[in-house]
């Protein structure tokens, strides 16, 4: 089950909506709770019954190991709390090893040793990445001794709550735990059901109209790369394929934000008009803010030592990227990818430390070509297929009138769709500067029901979220 579907808008989402509020509207908290997270698992079970019992699991031993850790504080339980730290740690890391990347390991122990270990073709469970990072910010909280006020119940809807569950935005316990406990919250407000509805809209406009149909037309490329690829096709392609990843991401990140608010939940922005960056610092500080977070409260402060050589700022967010990069898909081009954006991110450190800051007319529209250079490499299975599409960018010779005409005659609709995406990643305010303005009256009411309906009325062509697969 996904958001942009029948399923989910027309019977899931009612259902669950209206348990929650009836329940609390009659003071029965505890049981509008569990009413919630029933509902958040019945969610991960229509999308995933096969692995419904390993997520269970995974929710149950975490918590268990989590309350463990909460309960021995104090300085003579220092070495057994590191060791159960290190062991769930471990534990989630190794799942998550197992499942995305067991071929990936078995492909480079074949290629380096001469082998022939068949791969096994592991199904990877949806949302794993994200869920995980989750749980292990719960283990090391806990060791520090950050949540043991939480219940059981508080602690399932941190990590169950459907709206992030899947493809987050990635949710730390301390923003979300108290707004459930916030007696405010309990009772239904109209003006942030009008507000979620609206942003709800926005974000499935994003991923529908716009995400959709260019992530079909852009894969069906980059799926059948070779060599001698026409410049023309090659750019068009390499930034409609930009443009879709971003709609898609915000775009659920907006509906996710939009459905907290509806049950009167604050989720954290997730993207703030990332292509707008001047540089590639500025890019991921608005790119994904979530991940990046994430990131820089368990990878990078854990690496990065002030006063230390081997230990500095460059090396800190070189490793953060390695993981960053290892984190979005089991391949060596994720990797490199991960790796050149960190390179990236140095080097406009470096700049910004000695105040060579590039003007904004030239920053952006550099940043954005680095983006879609790096994004080649994110989208390509194969290096050979990667290196393929970057001589196409410059392949002079295969620059004739009749294959621009062919690109705007044959595929009019999506070069236009791509114009307009752009126009709204370089010209409009994100969805959250848009809802600052927002008031509950017909107007925002018609903008949210159209898009709506026309969303509703194009809900048989819906494309898989592209984060799925991580």
């Amino acid at each position: 089950m996904i958001f942009s579907t029948y399923e989910f808008i027309l019977i899931f989402l009612p259902i669950t909506f209206c348990g929650y509020f009836l329940l609390q509207h009659f003071h029965y908290h505890n049981l509008a709770k569990i009413w919630l997270v029933l509902a958040s698992f019945y969610f991960y079970a229509a999308g995933s019954p096969d692995f419904f019992p390993f997520f269970l699991g995974s929710v149950v031993g975490n918590y268990v190991v989590g309350n463990t850790l909460g309960k021995l504080q104090g300085a003579e339980h220092r070495i057994e709390r590191g060791l159960l730290l290190t062991a769930g740690v471990l534990a989630n890391v190794g799942l998550l090893g197992y499942y995305k990347y067991t071929d990936f390991f078995i492909e480079n122990v074949n290629f380096v040793a001469g082998t022939h270990i068949p791969l096994q073709h592991i199904i990877l469970p949806i949302g794993i990445s994200f869920f995980t990072f989750q749980l292990i910010a719960f283990l090391v909280d806990s060791f520090r001794g950050e949540t043991e006020s939480y219940d059981v119940l508080d602690y399932l809807l941190f990590i169950t709550f459907f709206p992030q569950l899947i493809v987050g935005p990635i949710i730390h316990h301390a923003e979300v735990v108290p707004q459930f406990e916030n007696k405010k919250n309990h009772k239904l407000i109209f003006d942030n059901v009008a507000m979620g509805l609206f942003i709800f809209s926005i974000g499935c406009a994003k991923k529908m109209l716009i995400a959709d149909p260019l992530t079909t037309d852009a894969q069906g490329f980059f799926d059948n790369v070779t060599a001698n690829l026409p410049i023309i096709r090659s750019w068009f392609h390499s930034i409609e394929y930009t443009v879709s990843y971003y709609f898609d991401l915000s775009g659920y990140a907006d509906m996710a934000i939009g459905l907290g608010w509806m049950f009167n939940i604050r989720i954290p922005q997730n993207f703030n008009s990332p292509y707008k960056a001047k540089d590639f610092q500025e890019y991921w500080q608005r790119w994904h803010m979530t991940l990046s977070r994430f990131l820089g409260a368990y990878v990078f402060r854990n690496v990065y030592r002030k006063g230390i050589k081997y230990r500095n700022y460059y090396v800190a967010t070189m490793v953060t990227f390695f993981v960053s990069g290892f984190w979005h898909g089991a391949g060596w081009t994720f990797v490199v990818w991960g790796i050149v954006n960190g390179f990236l991110v140095c080097i406009a450190s470096w700049r910004n430390k000695r105040k060579k800051n590039t003007p904004l007319w030239l920053g952006v529209p550099l940043t954005f070509l680095l983006a879609v250079l790096t994004r080649i490499l994110f989208v390509s299975d194969t290096f050979t297929n990667a290196k393929h599409v970057l001589k196409g960018l410059v392949n002079f010779s295969t620059l004739h009138l009749s294959t621009l005409k062919a690109l705007f005659v044959d595929n009019w609709d999506m070069c236009l769709l791509t114009v307009v995406g752009l126009a709204i990643c370089w010209f409009c305010p994100t969805t959250s500067k848009i809802s600052e303005k927002f008031k509950p009256n017909w107007k925002y009411l018609l903008y949210a029901a159209a898009l709506l309906i026309i969303c509703i009325l194009n809900m048989d062509k819906v494309v898989q979220f592209l984060y799925f697969q991580f």
